[in-house]
């Protein structure tokens, strides 16, 4: 329990200082990789907290 409370905390810290880096630069290119690198940690999260 404790180490998908971790996992949850990593994933909305690295989702927020993307959103940080989106918000101040206000770039188009840089939402789209930053939404791409989102949903790849977001799989991550998601496939190894179904094998643990």
């Amino acid at each position: 329990m404790v180490e998908m409370l971790m996992r949850v905390f990593a994933f909305a810290v690295l989702a927020g200082f993307l959103a940080i880096l989106v918000y101040r630069l206000g770039r188009v290119d840089i939402a789209v990789v930053v939404g791409v690198t989102l949903l790849m940690a977001g799989w991550d999260l998601f496939v190894s907290s179904r094998r643990s």
